[in-house]
């Protein structure tokens, strides 16, 4: 990532996959119900996958490239 807009286009796909992941959390603890997947462990797992790789992506979005690196 070595534009802005690449920048923050990975903050915003992190973000969605956040939330998201943050749903299907909550609807596989029952915490939400109204849905197929209220209940299901499975989604709890998905969800967690999701919302895990939605952080890494907003991490990554936020970083800055390190001093002395050389792109090619």
């Amino acid at each position: 990532m070595t534009t802005r807009n690449g920048h923050i286009a990975l903050i915003t796909a992190g973000v969605i996959a956040l939330i998201v992941g943050g749903v299907w959390v909550g609807q596989g603890l029952n915490l939400i119900p109204g849905s197929f997947m209220t209940g299901s462990r499975m989604w709890l797992a998905i969800g967690l996958i999701i919302a895990i790789v939605g952080i890494i992506m907003i991490v990554v979005g936020l970083r800055r490239p390190g001093r002395g690196r050389t792109t090619r």
